[in-house]
């Protein structure tokens, strides 16, 4: 029976494609820190799966005691989430997200690599194109990272291409997901990040929602967008988290390296997607118009046509869809 271990599963991506998993009878093992996830995510997690979760709280840096989980569990492949995220902490603490991103993933290379384990699955991140010269962006567009954040997975792509090169027997899939939202249907896990600098639009959100904070900074509306605010692919974490369970088909089936993007196709920017809030909740989001911040781009959604033909994958949620779950989460957990 094949076994997947998850770095960083019980982050908010990992959390969800671990319940995909659980739900496709297929077996996995779970390795985080939690460095930015609440521990209670744990049992919300074995509530979903309806059985007990195996994990080990283990830092990917610690290469040694990788080797011991890999082998104990007879683990066949690595989804790898593991790391810093936040694109404004990057830029205040470059060193930080080199020392655990990219000497995290070279950690568990070489704990894959003493274990003969060769088919891996890489969290990466659309930042890598920067400011794109057009969109919708396929995989051939140019990388221009605009912070570090981004820098270090264009660091670990060029890494894994090298690994590749060296031993054709790896089997390589790199994900570049675009934004994703929303929560898993059941309501009981969702984007609730445990350290504030690396919250994404919707947690920002929820903060207003709850009282934690008064109003919703906005990063500038004077962008070249039909209403100023920056455009994003928001992709439903369901359908991103679907899209890990596709490609881990794919790398078990292949050997080489493939690129994909992971995103609907379709820009929405911040003032829609929070309009869009205020009616699946009723609840008014105050705004506060704020300067641009380093590193971001105005305008940026994927062509996941590749995805689409090679992975036979597609998102299948609409923006009111990502927001309605996003406020279930909401409303069954106080946040």
């Amino acid at each position: 029976m094949t076994c997947t271990l998850l770095t960083g599963g019980f982050g908010y991506i990992g959390s969800h494609t671990a319940a995909i998993l659980a739900e496709n009878n297929q077996k996995f093992v779970i390795v985080d820190n939690f460095t930015n996830c609440k521990k209670d995510v744990v049992n919300r997690l074995e509530k979903i799966t309806k059985q007990k979760v195996n994990f080990f709280e283990v830092d990917v840096r610690d290469t040694e005691a990788l080797v011991k989980i890999i082998k104990e569990n007879k683990v066949t492949s690595v989804i790898h989430f593991a790391a810093l995220k936040s694109v404004s902490d990057s830029i205040m603490r470059p060193l930080e997200y080199y020392e655990v991103n990219v000497k995290g993933t070279i950690s568990l290379l070489k704990a894959m690599s003493y274990s003969g384990l060769k088919k891996f699955l890489f969290s990466s991140t659309a930042a890598v194109y920067g400011e794109p010269d057009s969109c919708p962006i396929d995989e051939k567009h140019k990388l221009n990272p605009l912070n570090p954040y981004a820098q270090t997975k264009i660091i670990i792509e060029k890494i894994l291409q090298d690994i590749s090169k060296a031993d054709n027997e790896w089997s390589i899939a790199i994900l570049r997901y675009f934004n994703p939202i929303g929560a898993h249907q059941s309501g009981l896990i969702g984007d609730d990040p445990l350290l504030k600098e690396n919250s994404n639009l919707m947690p920002e959100i929820i903060k207003v929602v709850n009282g934690s904070i008064n109003y919703l900074n906005v990063f500038g509306n004077d962008y070249e967008t039909s209403d100023g605010t920056g455009v994003r692919d928001y992709i439903h974490i369901m359908d991103l988290s679907e899209a890990h369970v596709t490609a881990l088909e794919y790398v078990n089936k292949n050997t080489g390296l493939n690129f994909f993007n992971i995103g609907t196709g379709k820009g929405v920017s911040v003032l829609e997607l929070i309009k869009t809030f205020e009616k699946v909740s009723g609840f008014r989001i105050p705004i506060k118009i704020s300067n641009r911040r380093k590193g971001d781009c105005a305008v940026c959604f994927a062509d996941p046509k590749k995805a689409n033909d090679i992975l036979d994958w597609k998102s299948n949620h609409d923006l009111y869809q990502m927001c309605e779950s996003a406020w279930k989460f909401v409303i069954k957990n106080r946040i």
